[in-house]
């Protein structure tokens, strides 16, 4: 099957994405295989676009990164900050996972992280946290860039996101955490009223930790446009609203699309 015929799928009862830097936030690669092992996976960076691509959007393909040393570059101009969430977002510690490695979801359903698949010229992982307040617990949230060396690398990085679902409905994000069970949705760009991006996935679900008790609101959402592929996730606490939740998470997402969308757009 396609990679972008499974991103027409809608699932239920499926997986989420954990926050902060030990963790796996960006659901970036199966246990076995890679991004970009699908067939075609080859192609060059930014290719022909699909259907599902935003018509107001056009990349320039001199403005593409090839290299890991403009990736890099690119991921610091696009990257999300405290700025990007709201006055009263913090930076968690660790603040930004090592670039070397990208989160894993095992064949036990256990999230690690280890060396970035083939297809990866960078990926940088950042942690934030609403902080407790009166009767309300820690509302944490992380974010994460990956740029692929190809469209294709990148829509197959979304494909294999919604396999991970199939497979693991209820994951472990590390000791005494987990999601599970999950509800998530996939939307190509241009249907309904998903239009800044060409791909992307949603998962709400239930959160629940040793430190913070729980079930407390997940929620995640990933977008690809291009080669590359940009992720939130928010997971609640105690005190914490659904909504709350979910406007960081798209608050984010939304300021990182625009700020790709500057950095490569074709210019007039």
């Amino acid at each position: 099957m396609s990679p972008l015929a499974l991103l027409a799928v809608v699932l239920t009862g499926c997986s989420g994405t954990p926050d902060g830097p030990g963790e796996a936030e960006g659901r970036s690669a199966p246990a076995s295989g890679g991004v970009g092992a699908g067939p075609g996976s080859g192609g060059g960076a930014g290719g022909g676009p699909s259907a599902s691509v935003t018509e107001s959007f056009r990349p320039d393909s001199a403005r593409l990164p090839r290299t890991p040393a403009a990736a890099r570059a690119l991921i610091g101009r696009v990257m999300a900050d405290t700025d990007s969430f709201g006055a009263e977002v913090v930076r968690r510690s660790p603040y930004e996972s090592d670039p070397a490695t990208w989160p894993v979801l095992g064949e036990d359903c256990v999230w690690q992280r280890r060396k970035p698949a083939d297809s990866v010229l960078a990926t940088l992982t950042r942690s934030f946290e609403v902080p407790a307040a009166a009767g309300k617990g820690p509302l944490r949230l992380a974010a994460v860039v990956t740029v692929h060396r190809t469209r294709e690398d990148a829509t197959w990085e979304m494909a294999e996101s919604i396999e991970e679902s199939m497979r693991c409905p209820t994951q472990k994000l590390r000791e005494g955490e987990l999601i599970g069970p999950l509800l998530a949705a996939a939307l190509l760009g241009g249907e309904a009223t998903q239009t800044n991006s060409e791909d992307s996935l949603s998962e709400t679900g239930r959160y629940q930790s040793s430190e913070l008790g729980g079930p407390h609101h997940y929620s995640w959402q990933q977008a690809q446009t291009s080669q590359f592929t940009v992720a939130v996730t928010g997971k609640g606490a105690k005190g914490r609203t659904e909504q709350e939740v979910d406007e960081l998470v798209v608050q984010a997402q939304s300021t990182m699309l625009a700020r790709l969308e500057a950095a490569v757009e074709k210019q007039s």
